[in-house]
């Protein structure tokens, strides 16, 4: 593999990680924040008053993933840290030795 296609390829990765990590946790915290005023019965322009519980669950799944993706992230650099490293060999992330 070539020096060109070996830099195109990790900065792939950093771009991919760096979208998901980077923009996506925040926009799904702001999804989860919609979804909460939604549920309370604010709409836009404040005319809408009807409550809708289904913005409770979205609101909760939301905050879910945005709290997993924080852990993650503090699992990999404490890993990181003790010399180990996390694999997504299995379903779930484990802490392995590098």
């Amino acid at each position: 593999m070539n020096n060109l296609a070996l830099a195109a390829d990790g900065a792939w990765k950093v771009l991919v990680a760096s979208l998901v990590l980077g923009a996506g946790l925040p926009v799904i915290f702001a999804l989860g924040v919609r979804a909460r005023a939604h549920a309370a019965g604010g709409g836009t322009g404040g005319q809408d008053t009807e409550r809708h519980p289904i913005g409770n669950l979205l609101f909760a799944l939301c905050i879910l993933v945005v709290l997993l993706g924080v852990a993650l992230g503090i699992t990999i650099i404490v890993a990181s840290g003790f010399g180990k490293a996390v694999s997504f060999d299995h379903i779930y992330p484990t802490i392995v030795g590098k």
